[in-house]
């Protein structure tokens, strides 16, 4: 019987669901209510029965999401069938089974697993809606593309529509430790392990899994690349296989990272040569055991001979004998074995203007090239240094014809911005994607090597980073999901593009109103630009501190040490010599036409002009200027430029539910004022490094600053900081014992009126410092350390460097004012200068 519900009851739900907490947490996945009527009725004649045709776990979770989804978005609650229906009804089915289903059901073509089709159809007089997969996993995926039309308010009448993968491998990484903490992780702690072990409860990785199914990602990694040897012990194996029936419902596949050293550290013999029977024995039967455990086991990650981890090379050994020894073992169980090609030495003598880390990948494996098993996947990083906010792609794609591979991208923003500033990577992704990188002199570009379009091969695809952690909205920041879902919307569908996802994307996240819509777009596609432009334009890459936290400006840590992340900045000159005539030859790695184009300075893209050459800073770009001025001119603008960013944001005050306009708000104006940060450390760097003067005197010139270090101070000491250019004249001041308190002070001698003022000051991880800003007297704000956005350091320096802005204070020349700091643990309440400008009033 239908049930007809009274039309403001209807609506009363409808604004209960509208007005519900918006913690993020639901990420694209929300099936908020149409409320709109005319849209509505568009979707009436769907049918009102759910019918599935067989009861295997992922088309249970089928059914489950598109009763969730419909119920969420259309209120109604489409009624199970478990015989067939004799009414109009949704099938849920492969090809063969909805062809025994009717020989009146319409044929399908033949389509590669995990492919789905949307068709209507008439059969035995009753209208159905087909929902078809080559495989379960595909009926799955075309449930949620059901779900996605719906959200986005696509028609579904006339539905003929079929999809497939444009690669085999759709697999997200995560670098979680079994203690539960996450490297490069900046959304809180795991939500697979905690305290050595799988969390007991798997709600949110159930949820994690519905994520990945939503955009049609295969398989998860679940620990560490740097990999603990117990994650493969009897022990915690039995706790993988946890999580691994929870992904099996949502059709994702369980991978466990390896440590290659497992024989000796714990299989109780003294090697782990691969080529040693001992060692290939251990290789086989723990591979057989992990198996029994988990049979349907996606295969394994190995890292090795990179950053300290013990590989092949301890006897001799290539790579191919390392992946070849785990992937015989694995195959026989149908396993997969992902093998990082990001393999370098980090002792390299700077030196050496002949040594390069670009080189290495390419370096490593070109050579074994066909010595590799078919069932081992070279995963290669997008460029060739690691994860810069623009590198060339890498051309070890090119270099690979006879060996499966896979691009690893990194959707955790580990140098750009760590979600704390807005940086949509997935334009980035696509431009090395789209690359021609002229193999045999033919139209080749990478996307179709890596998904093996080129060469044939039987398997490759996309790997991404993904690190979520428990912050309730799994990224910390609200607009970094985007980059989630572009992964896995560009894995399917590598000719998606980047404007098209994050449209999608934002409908699903924040709803079809026009403004909000166009608003986010803007900023995510400016995002990446005006990162870059004030982190580290023209190819230098984002000049961080590599050694360690590689968040704030700090240009020098990449020089004179052996990590390779060169920028040969000097008195004359900056960036990396890799020509084929005089430098390092990296640049000769390239098939000859693409090499063509970097070796010349005439052709050679200036957006990559610092990766390729090393050039004067007076050398002129395509755009007429110098490339110290042109440096100068885009630190300045990309700062002001992400002052846009969070006022764009703020138009959208009452427009967006307040909980998450609020967070989203906090990382931006925090965005806004690092983005000061990295400006003038990066322009005071080279500005004493080259000599060169800005043409617009803006470098060193503060009008509006004051330093503390030039103001009365009491219980405070006047301290350097390092590196030098991560405070405003290298100094600051800072409280020297825990516990203590002084003051800053100074009397205000301009015109009398309105004015904002700003606090530069150092919020550090080791302590929580108070606050307290008095003018003539009156206190006028009062504040602890941390303060909205949680900065990654603990010391003052270009990580914690924070802004506290004091907007509308009404000052009169004589007044004083007075901030008084308190102390707590390591951190003294370290304050590097004042801003003070007359006040703009807000719209």
């Amino acid at each position: 019987m239908r049930i007809i519900w009274p039309s403001y009851l209807l609506l009363l739900a409808l604004a209960a669901q509208a007005s519900r907490a918006e913690t993020g947490y639901d990420g694209w996945l929300r099936y908020t209510p149409i409320n709109d009527s005319a849209v509505r009725e568009g979707y009436d004649n769907l049918p009102a029965v759910v019918h599935k045709l067989s009861d295997s776990g992922i088309l249970k979770s089928a059914e489950d999401e598109l009763l969730r989804g419909v119920r969420g978005m259309l209120g109604r609650t489409l009624r199970i069938s478990t015989t067939k229906p004799t009414e109009s009804a949704i099938l849920l089915g492969t090809f063969a089974e909805m062809e025994a289903f009717s020989a009146e059901v319409p044929s399908f073509s033949e389509l590669p697993a995990d492919s789905f089709c949307l068709k209507t159809a008439t059969i035995e007089g009753e209208h159905y809606l087909l929902v078809a997969g080559a495989n379960e996993r595909g009926v799955l995926y075309g449930v949620f593309e059901l779900l996605r039309r719906l959200s986005l308010q696509q028609p579904l009448h006339g539905l003929d529509r079929c999809e497939e993968p444009y690669a085999p491998i759709r697999i997200l990484n995560h670098w979680d430790n079994l203690d539960g903490t996450i490297e490069r992780g900046y959304a809180g702690k795991s939500i697979f392990w905690e305290g050595g072990h799988i969390v007991k409860d798997l709600s949110r990785v159930r949820d994690y899994a519905r994520f990945m199914a939503s955009v049609g990602i295969n398989g998860c990694s679940i620990n560490n690349v740097n990999a603990d040897f117990r994650a493969i012990d009897a022990e915690h194996l039995e706790e993988i296989a946890r999580v691994a029936a929870v992904f099996r419902a949502w059709g994702v596949q369980t991978y466990i990272s390896l440590n290659f050293a497992s024989p000796r550290e714990i299989g109780g013999i003294e090697t782990f040569d691969p080529l040693d029977p001992a060692a290939v024995k251990f290789w086989t039967d723990k591979i057989n055991e992990i198996y029994t455990v988990i049979p349907d086991l996606g295969g394994f990650v190995l890292k090795a001979d990179s950053e300290g981890r013990l590989g092949p090379s301890e006897y001799g050994r290539t790579h191919a004998d390392a992946a070849n020894v785990i992937a015989r073992a694995a195959k026989p169980h149908g396993g997969k074995l992902f093998y990082r090609g990001f393999v370098y030495n980090h002792r390299m003598d700077w030196r050496d203007l002949s040594l390069d880390r670009a080189v290495a990948a390419y370096d490593n494996f070109q050579k074994l090239d066909g010595q590799f098993e078919d069932n081992v996947i070279i995963q290669i990083k997008h460029g060739p240094i690691d994860f810069q906010v623009r590198e060339p792609a890498s051309p070890l794609f090119a270099g690979l014809e006879k060996t499966n591979q896979a691009i690893e991208l990194q959707i955790t923003q580990e140098y750009l911005g760590q979600q704390k500033h807005l940086c949509y990577v997935v334009p980035m992704w696509q431009e090395v994607l789209d690359t021609d990188m002229r193999v045999g002199g033919k139209k080749t570009p990478v996307k179709e090597l890596v998904a093996g379009k080129t060469f044939d091969r039987p398997m490759g695809g996309f790997v991404g980073v993904s690190n979520v952690g428990r912050d309730t909205n799994w990224l910390g920041h609200h607009l970094a999901m985007a980059n989630l879902y572009g992964f896995g919307r560009l894995a399917w569908n590598s000719n998606l593009s980047s404007k098209e996802i994050v449209d999608e994307w934002t409908r699903l996240t924040f709803g079809h109103a026009p403004q909000v819509v166009e608003t986010i777009v803007d900023m995510q596609m400016d995002s990446w630009p005006i990162y870059e432009s004030y982190t580290g334009p023209l190819g230098i890459g984002t000049l961080t501190d590599i050694i360690h936290i590689h968040f704030g400006p700090a240009p020098e840590s990449s020089e004179h040490n052996g990590w390779g992340q060169w920028h040969r900045a000097n008195e004359t000159g900056v960036g990396m010599n890799r020509t084929q005539t005089t430098g390092t030859g990296f640049i000769g790695q390239y098939p000859p036409e693409l090499a063509a184009e970097y070796e010349s300075l005439e052709t050679c893209p200036d957006d990559l002009l610092l990766f390729m050459h090393h050039v004067p800073y007076t050398h002129l770009l395509k755009n007429g200027k110098t490339v110290i001025q042109h440096f100068y001119d885009e630190h300045y603008q990309g700062a002001e430029d992400a002052k846009k960013l969070a006022a764009a944001w703020e138009s959208l005050r009452g427009l967006v539910d307040e909980q998450r306009f609020d967070e989203v708000l906090a990382r931006q104006l925090y965005q806004a004022d690092h983005a000061d940060v990295w400006r003038d450390s990066i322009c005071n760097w080279f500005h004493k490094l080259s000599g060169i003067d800005d043409e617009q005197g803006r470098v060193g010139n503060h009008p509006d600053r004051l330093e503390a270090e030039d103001q009365e101070l009491v219980g405070y000491q006047v301290t350097d900081i390092t590196p030098w250019e991560a405070a405003s004249g290298a100094r600051a001041v800072q409280i020297p014992e825990s516990k203590s308190e002084g003051t800053i002070r100074w009397k205000f001698d301009g015109n009398d009126g309105w004015y904002d003022l700003a606090v530069q000051y150092f919020d550090e991880e080791d302590g929580i410092s108070e606050f307290d800003l008095t003018v003539a007297g009156q206190e006028v704000v009062r504040w602890d350390a941390p303060d909205n956005v949680p900065t990654p350091s603990d010391k003052p320096d270009s990580h914690t460097s924070s802004r506290r802005w004091i907007h509308g204070i009404a000052l009169r020349s004589g007044d004083e004012i007075v901030l008084t700091g308190r102390a707590d643990g390591g951190e003294r309440a370290g304050v590097d200068y004042f801003i003070l400008r007359p006040h703009r009033f807000r719209d």
